[in-house]
């Protein structure tokens, strides 16, 4: 079986689906897509251009019209990726803290979810690609070679985030994390547009009782 051609990976916030999504791509030499990144990448603009991230309409018509396109890393400064917008390098503004602080807001509007998905499919479709997100496999790609669903419990994917932040040296409580990844869970899985759900086709991997090592050999085991 030649290997997979354009690989998803679903699951839930925290679950390690980006951690997974890198590994495996650098080891087939793949361009990891985030697709989150799209989405960071209009409320970049909608900043920019001072749309207010509350106006669903504006920044719906924004995500229409400008062309954002993901590409394999152009430079050795970290990134995993390059991401354009209308050309331009937005690859480290993309992570600026006003983003952060609005991206949430912008990713459940309907309008942008579907305008993204189209732009996330078009990046997909041209292959060697490992795509990461919340619909890749059922909606973006649902032709995709080999479905993962990365999940994990509430509890176990807060105590993960929490060791992280406390490894960065910030304060963190794990009461606040686990709030939080609920709420998130909450609003992806009821949201009218792409709710988050495994693919039928998924192969679906709980993470509770596995390390890092242990979900990659599992997923590239598949992959070979």
């Amino acid at each position: 079986m030649p290997t997979p051609n354009i690989i998803a990976i679903d699951g839930p916030a925290a679950s390690g689906k980006s951690t997974l999504g890198k590994r495996l791509a650098n080891a087939l030499g793949y361009l990891f897509f985030d697709t989150g990144v799209m989405y960071r990448a209009v409320t970049l603009v909608a900043l920019q251009r001072q749309v207010d991230a509350a106006d669903e309409a504006a920044v719906t018509s924004l995500a229409e019209t400008v062309r954002i396109d993901v590409r394999p890393p152009s430079k050795a400064d970290g990134r995993t990726c390059d991401v354009l917008v209308d050309g331009a390098d937005v690859t480290w503004e993309t992570r600026l803290p006003q983003v952060e602080a609005n991206v949430s807001q912008v990713s459940v509007y309907r309008g942008v979810r579907q305008a993204l998905a189209a732009q996330q499919r078009r990046v997909g479709l041209r292959g060697r690609v490992v795509m990461v997100g919340r619909d890749i496999g059922t909606v973006v790609l649902p032709e995709a070679d080999l479905k993962i669903y990365l999940d994990a419990s509430a509890k176990v994917r807060a105590r993960r985030r929490l060791d992280e932040l406390l490894g960065r040296g910030e304060q963190a409580e794990f009461k606040q994390i686990l709030a939080g990844v609920r709420m998130r869970d909450r609003i992806d899985s009821t949201r009218a547009v792409s709710p988050l759900r495994a693919a039928e086709d998924a192969v679906v991997i709980d993470s509770d009782r596995l390390d890092a090592d242990q979900v990659f050999a599992q997923v590239e085991a598949l992959c070979r």
